[in-house]
């Protein structure tokens, strides 16, 4: 794997302890959840009475929602620091607590802490707008761990903190013993979707040199071997012998071959409802001989962002367990402007037989997907749902707030939402008219690979799903959301790992309801 390190998503241990006294953990820093009453009434621990005395007279927190406010504490309460996270008085959705807890992780790598204790309200399901426990632990859980991560760095001089290495969730009175438990699933359930998406951040920020479709398949079968599940890769040869010609053409330009890459979860007695995740897996891309303007291609390193997201949820599914089978399937390659690379004008046969006429190899990331979806079905798969950094038209219609999506069957497309709804990541669907598919006809081939600027991120998703071959498909359009320019909310700058907790919520949901 071109020798470069790798960690596997943010290696923080988080347990949970019933009946304990803050000053019986001895944490770097103790975290408090506060109401606005509380706070007003100053009915928090005697030990910090005086310090809240002195917040509320400098008015620096009110305990606001999302506001966060650490400050040193005496020696003697065994801990270094406070972090103080405002609640508001109303009760709080799992999405908000998933933010207070991001907040809360970002304030504790800022005053360099490697353990801290969590105070649990013995109240907390009052805060809860779900009234769930199980979903509250996850949501504190998940924020947390999405909030400590910390993109890699290659610099000479290392920096000697480690970040932070373990979270104790605890509160002072007894929790009956199914509360108890319910704690232990939710923090289960959080971390392997928090230490998904880091690993689908750390593959997404990898640079392109440490990165090749190779090491991608290495890194799959990482997973795989990890978790015991089967996994293969396709070679060249193998894949000319099979006829992927969508993903050879793309591939050729580059010194560095393709691979195909499959990975299967059974969590069923017999290999079948097999659920099909198919990810774009371009580990750089150029345009290739439609080339790129140079301002902005060092972000393509993020052009496998959707195949990223597919190994972190399969990672997720080793973890777990659900009785639910997964067949993921990643087409990867470099899109290179060499002496070999595909032009526009070629007529290319794709895996499933179907010619595509290439009009822009720009519109690289489909004719891979071409070859993934047909090859998933092989596989087993019966629904199928693709996730790929496809179009800029869904960046100018969706900002870098939303994940655009296209579906033919507007039922499946509608549990994803209600899942990214649970999951607190945002996707809107886009139309799928017959006069979109129409423009997807060309005069010499089967389909024609880009129909220009109309309708762009709406016909490119089309395109992938003529590959489903009727089947029930949803396509994800990640571009804006796989790589941020900016800190927000759960997400730090680089890649987010976006769709993983969604595209995870929606296969646990769908194990739960078989």
């Amino acid at each position: 794997m071109n020798g470069h390190p790798f960690s596997e998503g943010q290696d923080i241990t988080v347990t949970w302890k019933d009946h304990t006294e803050a000053a019986q953990l001895s944490m770097d820093a103790l975290v408090v959840m506060v109401s606005q009453k509380d706070f007003e009434d100053n009915a928090l621990s005697p030990s910090l009475a005086p310090i809240v005395q002195q917040l509320r007279d400098s008015r620096l927190f009110g305990a606001a929602f999302n506001q966060i406010h650490a400050l040193p504490v005496p020696d003697s309460s065994g801990h270094r620091a406070v972090i103080l996270v405002g609640i508001g008085e109303r009760p709080l959705t799992s999405e908000e607590l998933r933010l207070a807890a991001a907040q809360a992780a970002k304030t504790a790598l800022k005053i360099q802490a490697q353990s801290l204790a969590w105070e649990v309200p013995i109240t907390m399901m009052r805060f809860t707008a779900e009234q769930n426990t199980i979903t509250a632990a996850q949501a504190i859980t998940e924020g947390f761990i999405l909030g400590a991560y910390r993109i890699k760095q290659y610099k000479r001089n290392h920096p000697t903190y480690p970040g932070i290495k373990e979270l104790v969730l605890f509160r002072k009175g007894n929790a009956d013993p199914r509360e108890a438990e319910e704690w232990r699933q939710g923090i289960v359930r959080g971390k392997a979707a928090a230490e998904a998406t880091c690993l689908a951040r750390d593959l997404t920020n990898l640079p392109g040199n440490m990165l090749v479709p190779e090491d991608l398949a290495k890194h799959a079968q990482r997973i795989a071997r990890k978790h015991g599940m089967e996994s293969h890769t396709l070679d060249v040869e193998e894949q000319k012998a099979l006829g992927m010609g969508g993903l050879l053409s793309v591939g050729q330009g580059s010194i560095q071959p393709p691979r195909m890459i499959v990975i299967k979860y059974q969590g069923r007695d017999s290999w079948d409802d097999v659920i099909g995740l198919v990810g774009k897996g371009i580990t750089f891309d150029t345009g290739g001989i439609s080339l790129k303007k140079r301002l902005g291609m060092e972000e393509m390193i993020s052009d496998m962002a959707g195949a990223a997201a597919v190994l972190g949820v399969m990672n997720a599914l080793g973890t777990l367990k659900p009785k639910v089978n997964v067949v993921a399937v990643i087409p990867s390659a470099e899109n290179m402007p060499g002496g070999g690379a595909f032009k526009p004008g070629d007529v290319i046969r794709s895996f499933s037989g179907r010619t595509i006429e290439v009009l822009n190899t720009d519109a690289e990331g489909r004719v891979v997907l071409a070859d993934g979806m047909t090859y998933a079905r092989q596989l087993g798969a019966v629904r199928l749902i693709d996730v790929a950094t496809l179009t800029g038209a869904v960046v100018t219609a969706l900002g870098d707030v939303a994940t655009g999506a296209v579906t033919n069957d507007d039922t499946f497309l509608q549990e994803l939402i209600l899942a990214s709804k649970r999951s607190g990541e945002k996707v809107w669907p886009l139309p799928a008219y017959k006069e979109f598919w129409d423009m997807l006809k060309s005069d010499v081939a089967d389909i024609r690979n880009s129909t220009g600027g109309r309708g762009a991120a709406i016909t490119a998703g089309l395109f992938i799903g003529t590959f489903a071959e009727g089947l029930p498909w949803v396509h994800l359009d990640i571009a804006g959301t796989a790589y941020a320019q900016k800190e927000r909310g759960v997400n730090p700058k680089g890649g987010t790992g976006v769709m993983v907790r969604t595209l995870l919520e929606w296969i646990l949901s769908q194990a739960a309801s078989s």
